[in-house]
């Protein structure tokens, strides 16, 4: 260790408060280094594990292969994993909608290929042999081909034959296209499952699972391949291109900044470069300006050196020497902050990232080595150049200077000349306060800017959280419900025996039933100019009635407040609403009505009185169209029998309250498909939409925030070494001011305005940037989302939070320094140096 590196060390333990609130500002910066690596790892690494289980690991899909190829990939040092299964052939699937999609591909799977292929059952077993299959999923859906557990099914099994060539799974279906059978086979249904990720969606064939004998070496594979290295799947899929047909796991790779997608990787990179430019430069605005306030208060001691011969690069030496010493100080610290507080928030963000997966992988901590050297690499260049530009500057100032210390304060008249009002407003003591602020620009710039950055960052961030909330509720609608279900023209007693088979399925808590039909009738009463004259009444108009479970319907009559006693029984009262369908306005609340429904030979058979209401217990089902003005009526289940025969058109539904609806929804799709359903139904996973907008706000609030709050630290870190460090340099200067007679009064007067005149600075700048930033992004969200109408709140809370956190910041930052002022000697302040 030489003497500059002697120097330093002492330079740091003279100015011990310097140095401990520098070794924080570093902590803090490191920190959020680190919790922006490690949560970045941590989230890649949950979306890989998701993609995994539904996709699989593989990293490359070699589609038709001979088994000689197979072995040749095994034994290649670059796989470090690979699973193959027999393309056995194709069958047509008889009744088959999807023009696109006509055939079954049978595969053959071994026991390996079953333990590393995700293939996620949802009734019945999976294959025991060769004769068996299970079914997925997708075939009673996209091809509306019901296929039973337990059917035999007896296919004649080929290749699929186009222009003389054979075709894949890989090459999509083509008008015109052979089938060569090769034999037949017979099978037997055990089970259904999940819609394979290794199948894509173009294939022509849905993919059905059999056994398949490993010994067979005469067949045609499928392999899935993974690499030691990502990196590597570029390189190696070139040595195949053109002589075989492979797929990429694009699923998995996206994430390991491999895929082809280019628009997905800019994306990834740039969330965390932009996270890393901001942290950046708000630490490096911190440890710079603590680096040249200590600079500045050693002017004199530099001058010293350089006049017994230390060249400029021993100053910049015994400089970066102090920023290294501080970063092994700060930097491990902050790192094991950063981990410690990815570790205590992924626990809280875990349940909303679960909403927006269907997967059950647990979003678990992940520490990355590569992540964390970058991190501390980052944090040691940040101080490293926070260092480097103050000691460039020292060592470029001549000796004579350094040791008159000329060059930090401005004494002419003209820079520092109060005007006769401003003396007269703020009396002895502010005057004082404004000369030695205008005197100091160059210190006190550095206290705004920090104030300055923190309420932008703070109050810009709050509005961007806000504005997210805002549009999440303004393109998402409580529905009733989180997975609905409904078909057109369904009998009602197969409808209830659904019902009761689904709502056991695992998840649901809560379920009802409901069946929506279309009449043709009049309503009495409606005045003249009612809708602009558009309806009279005895004009025939589309008439809804909601027909729900009694129990569903009768709590409804108490909420609000009805006699049950008018509303039960044989033709008893109804309610019904009337309203606008595209202002949601209702109509003639509280009023009574005759609805009177004619059948379709025009024959006037039923009349239903009816209480107009404002609300209604669960939300219709969604017809092909809905009129403007909608009339619609909400009756009883146990009253459907007296409204038989009218109805022109009807659709039925179940709706489903479930803890996890996207895994919910996966059983009650087997439910659906093992119950024989075969007519065209819709099943919808309501919640989705809300869940994943509340997740995504939620996981934006938690990141925000955290983000501001770090933010602000290193501001106020930042302010609060200024300032104190300004104060203590001025010590010599206070005790002459109260050695000639100021008052602890005018003392205290003239710091207050000091922290006055640090607030009102501070304001100045950054309110107005806060406001036009927060209005920015408004415009911005707005306008990609393309909502009209969508008002602009201005930030009124966070503004004033952080107004009041700037003055109460500088308030205890001058408190502080100020008591540590009073507690000395005055005749050992005038004679001290320092300054």
């Amino acid at each position: 260790m030489n003497i500059f590196h002697k120097v330093a060390l002492q330079g740091l333990k003279k100015n011990r408060t310097r140095t401990f609130v520098t070794v924080i500002g570093v902590a803090l910066s490191a920190t959020l280094f680190t919790t922006v690596a490690t949560f970045g790892t941590s989230l890649l690494q949950y979306l890989i594990n998701g993609s995994a289980a539904k996709c699989g690991s593989w990293y490359i899909d070699f589609v038709d292969v001979d088994s000689d190829f197979v072995r040749e990939r095994i034994s290649d040092s670059q796989v470090t994993d690979a699973v193959a299964f027999e393309n056995i052939g194709y069958a047509l699937l008889d009744g088959a909608k999807s023009t696109d999609k006509p055939y079954l591909f049978l595969a053959g799977f071994t026991d390996e290929a079953f333990n590393q292929l995700p293939v996620t059952l949802i009734s019945g077993r999976l294959p025991q042999n060769d004769m068996e299959i299970i079914i997925p999923n997708h075939v009673s859906v996209k091809a509306g081909v019901r296929i039973p557990v337990g059917e035999t099914l007896n296919l004649p099994v080929g290749s699929r034959e186009a222009d003389g060539n054979i075709r894949t799974q890989h090459d999509p279906y083509t008008t015109g296209e052979m089938l060569n059978i090769a034999g037949e086979k017979t099978y037997t249904v055990v089970g259904t499952y999940e819609r394979a990720g290794f199948e894509e969606h173009d294939s022509p064939g849905y993919t059905v699972i059999t056994r398949s004998d490993a010994a067979n070496t005469t067949g045609r594979y499928s392999l899935f391949i993974t690499l030691d290295s990502p990196k590597k799947v570029t390189a190696y899929m070139k040595r195949f291109a053109g002589s075989l047909p492979f797929v990429l796991n694009e699923d998995v790779l996206r994430f390991y900044g491999v895929s082809e997608n280019t628009l997905f990787n800019a994306i990834m990179f740039a969330v965390g470069g932009v996270l890393i430019a901001i942290i950046m430069i708000g630490s490096v605005f911190l440890i710079y300006n603590s680096f040249n306030i200590s600079l500045n208060e050693r002017i004199h001691q530099f001058g010293i050196l350089m006049s017994v011969g230390a060249t400029a690069r021993q100053l910049r030496s015994l400089v970066l020497f102090e920023g290294i010493c501080i970063g092994a100080l700060g930097i491990p610290f902050g790192v094991a902050c950063g981990i410690g507080g990815v570790a205590l928030a992924l626990p809280v963000v875990e349940k909303n990232f679960a909403t927006i997966s269907t997967s059950n992988v647990p979003l678990d901590l992940s520490v990355s080595a590569p992540a964390l050297a970058a991190a501390i690499a980052v944090s040691l260049v940040t101080i490293l150049i926070s260092a480097y530009i103050p000691a460039r500057k020292a060592a470029a100032i001549p000796v004579m200077e350094c040791i008159r210390q000329t060059g930090e304060i401005k004494t002419e008249a003209r820079d520092i000349n109060i005007a006769k009002l401003s003396k007269r407003v703020y009396g002895l003591e502010g005057m004082l306060a404004l000369k030695n602020f205008r005197r100091n620009k160059c210190r006190y710039r550095s206290v705004i800017l920090s104030l300055t950055l923190s309420v932008v960052l703070f109050v810009t961030g709050s509005a961007f959280g806000s504005t997210l909330k805002g549009i999440a509720k303004e393109l998402t609608v409580e529905a009733d419900g989180d997975i609905s279900f409904y078909a057109q023209e369904i009998p009602q007693d197969e409808l209830i025996m659904l019902h009761d088979r689904l709502k056991n399925v695992d998840g649901v808590r809560k379920s009802t039933w409901q069946a929506d039909l279309l009449y043709s009738g009049t309503v009495a009463g409606l005045p003249d100019d009612f809708a602009g004259g558009q309806f009279h009444t005895t004009d025939e108009m589309p008439v809804y009635a909601q027909f729900i479970e009694d129990a569903v319907y009768y709590e409804f009559i108490e909420s609000l407040g009805f006699p049950k006693e008018e509303y039960s029984g044989q033709d008893a009262k109804v309610l019904a609403v009337i309203l606008n369908t595209s202002e949601h306005e209702v109509f003639f609340v509280g009023q009574e009505m005759e609805f009177t429904l004619y059948s379709s030979v025009g024959e006037q058979t039923k009349t239903v009185c009816t209480t107009v209401v404002s609300d209604y217990p669960l939300d219709m089902l969604p017809f092909d169209s809905t009129p403007q003005y909608l009339f619609f009526m909400v009756v009883p289940w146990s009253m459907n029998a007296d409204f038989d025969g009218l109805e022109e058109a009807s659709k039925s539904g179940l709706a489903f309250w479930a803890d996890a609806p996207a895994q919910t929804m996966a059983q009650i799709q087997s439910g659906i498909t093992d119950s024989g359903i075969t007519r065209d139904y819709t099943l919808v996973n309501l919640s989705s939409a809300v869940d994943m907008f509340r997740s995504i706000t939620f996981v934006v609030d938690v990141f925000t925030y955290a983000f501001g709050i770090m933010i602000s630290l290193i501001a106020v870190a930042n302010v609060f070494n200024t300032i104190s460090t300004n104060i203590r340099f001025r010590r010599r200067e206070l005790a002459m001011l109260r050695s000639v007679g100021m008052s602890e009064r005018g003392f205290n007067r003239m710091m207050n305005f000091e922290c006055f005149f640090y607030g009102l600075r501070t304001l100045l700048f950054g309110v107005p940037i806060a406001g036009i930033l927060s209005w920015l992004i408004y415009k911005g969200m707005v306008a990609n989302e393309q909502l009209e109408g969508f008002a602009y709140h201005f930030p009124w809370q966070s503004m004033a939070a952080s107004i009041l956190g700037v003055f109460c910041i500088v308030f205890i930052t001058m408190v502080y320094a100020t008591s540590k002022v009073r507690k000395e000697n005055i005749i050992d302040a005038l004679r001290d140096d320092m300054a």
